[in-house]
């Protein structure tokens, strides 16, 4: 069985889906301590030709909690308004906005205050909509792995789900050494996105922009054919 384990991430880049997409079980952290700076409540879109920010605003709370004792602001029924016209403005022009800014305003009405539980929902939002079937476990279903940190955390997760191999992004390198995965009989892979590009309203490529980028110009299909462009790091 092939795995990924991710924390969860704000309508996050095509590398994530592409690591989705690649493995049969998905682990998603909600036991895991929400990063400041991360893009656990935030990512970027593209605005007037140049990467910008959306935000979910954040109830003030102490900074080590887990994501899934985290809650969105008591602001943000009214900031997730403008929120979407944010993101009605930035792309109304592009040629898959109707079904793409459907999708992304059915995300921001979840009714979940909860962030690991927001972020849950539109994470599964777009995988469905993608027709990524992969199956997605909440690590913390999988039993108390507190304890345990960095790579002990994810082989002890691998072994509970029995995975003869885990793939990790690319960014993952100097964290884990293949190794130590092959001591438990696991085998550990690198994926890394492949270049590539794609028309925004005829300005310079952005790379790396939220998935709403993809989306809204390449629509479903051809995202999900760039969603297989990826290698694996010999």
């Amino acid at each position: 069985m092939k795995v990924a384990i991710m924390q969860p991430y704000f309508y996050p880049y095509i590398g994530y889906f592409q690591l989705i997409n690649a493995v049969d079980t998905f682990v998603l952290y909600d036991d895991i301590e929400y990063v400041k700076q991360s893009w656990m409540n935030r990512n970027r879109i593209l605005v007037n030709g140049q990467p910008a920010f959306i935000t979910l605003p954040l109830k003030k709370d102490s900074d080590y909690l887990h994501v899934n004792k985290r809650y969105l602001a008591g602001t943000w029924l009214k900031e997730r308004k403008k929120l979407m016209q944010r993101v009605k403005g930035a792309y109304n022009k592009a040629p898959f906005f109707a079904e793409v800014y459907g999708l992304v305003c059915n995300g921001l009405n979840c009714d979940a205050l909860n962030l690991f539980g927001f972020l849950h929902y539109n994470l599964q939002l777009v995988l469905d909509f993608l027709e990524i079937e992969t199956k997605v476990v909440i690590s913390s279903s999988l039993g108390d792995f507190y304890d345990k940190k960095s790579s002990e955390k994810v082989l002890a997760i691998c072994h509970s789900l029995q995975a003869n191999q885990y793939i990790n992004p690319i960014g993952g390198v100097e964290l884990y050494k293949k190794n130590e995965f092959a001591q438990r009989d696991i085998e550990l892979k690198f994926l890394e996105t492949q270049s590539f590009d794609y028309e925004q309203f005829g300005n310079e490529f952005q790379v790396f922009l939220s998935i709403i980028d993809v989306l809204m110009f390449n629509g479903k299909n051809k995202t999900r054919d760039l969603i297989e462009q990826y290698y694996y790091l010999r």
